[in-house]
């Protein structure tokens, strides 16, 4: 089935759950793993597991409820613009199962800022909710803090948390948003009315100038960092498909910037880590290196419903067999 045929189909049963009596109950008992071993305080905020759901996955606001119920500790909707955007032609979804890879080239496909604010108004908070913006296409680069404000204002109340997204490489000149007087100048517009943490979104394609010149500009401006969105480098699948690549091959370019950013900033930022991560023992890997959080997507595409509670069961193992917990392994290997 092609790949995102296969997506709408799982998110019409998704959606179709949330209606059913005692269906959040039923996949509750089936899907999540609680242990006190796994909870985790980021930012101000009490993560019940480090596991969250990354961008892109819900990208109207509608399955929030159904992804609070199958084991994640935060659920990250989006990414959301000021307009309601179609996105690129079709196809535009690519499996690579021998790599365990996608290729996507979405284009921020989402119904608008104002539709996802409706949605959201209308369900019970869950997993802690985090909203990504993005710049509209037909907005123009000179406008694009105007763009994310008027998303911010209609989402914020929404969120446990915003993050900003600079880096997809499916938006037309988007990433030239990561220079540093642009970066900026948006940050500060942003961060003057944002009332709850924020983080920044960055490329893994970045030079370590430039990710230098990046963490200057959000220094002061931003809670943390998601470290990384997909990348356009998509030798290790040897294709010239347009897209950015998320998966396994993303796993160490996204360790090694995870690293590089906590050296750089220290403690005084949390960050999220995502790409790559398929297992337990990549995800203590991440939080070892600095990783509060961490966020799975394509994992999930080919690891399935059980992929969240299993990688916690692994975590809760390690931590019983060396009487620690979570948040007292952040950072432990950082340099």
């Amino acid at each position: 089935m092609d790949p995102e045929n296969a997506h709408e189909l799982v998110a019409a049963g998704a959606r179709l759950s949330q209606i059913l009596p005692f269906a959040d109950s039923l996949l509750r008992g089936t899907f999540e793993f609680q242990s006190p071993r796994l909870g985790v305080r980021v930012c101000g905020i009490d993560f019940k597991n480090p596991i969250g759901m990354g961008a892109g996955f819900d990208k109207t606001g509608e399955l929030y409820p159904f992804l609070s119920s199958m084991g994640f500790g935060h659920v990250e909707c989006g990414t959301f613009t000021r307009h309601g955007q179609p996105g690129n032609p079709k196809p535009r979804l690519f499996r690579f199962p021998e790599h365990q890879a996608l290729i996507n080239r979405m284009g921020f496909n989402n119904p608008g800022a104002d539709h996802a604010a409706g949605c959201f108004a209308t369900q019970r908070h869950g997993a802690i909710r985090g909203i990504n913006l993005g710049k509209s296409k037909i907005t123009e680069l000179n406008h694009a803090t105007e763009d994310y404000l008027y998303s911010l204002r209609s989402l914020s109340r929404y969120a446990d948390y915003i993050a900003i997204n600079v880096s997809s490489p499916n938006t037309p000149g988007l990433r030239q948003l990561q220079e540093k007087d642009r970066l900026a100048e948006l940050l500060s517009a942003v961060r003057a009315e944002c009332r709850v943490p924020l983080f920044l979104k960055l490329a893994p394609d970045l030079t370590e100038p430039a990710l230098d010149d990046a963490l200057a500009a959000a220094d002061g401006k931003c809670d943390g960092f998601i470290i990384c969105n997909t990348t356009i480098d998509k030798s290790s699948v040897g294709s010239d498909l347009e897209g950015g690549l998320s998966g396994m091959p993303l796993a160490a370019r996204s360790l090694e910037m995870l690293r590089l950013t906590r050296k750089k900033m220290g403690k005084k930022v949390a960050l999220i880590s995502v790409g790559g991560i398929f297992s337990a023992q990549e995800a203590l890997l991440r939080i070892r290196a600095g990783a509060s959080l961490i966020q799975i997507y394509t994992s999930y595409i080919y690891g399935g419903p059980f992929l969240p509670a299993e990688i916690l069961r692994g975590i809760d193992r390690f931590c019983v067999r060396e009487s620690t917990t979570v948040q007292e392994l952040i950072g432990v290997d950082a340099s």
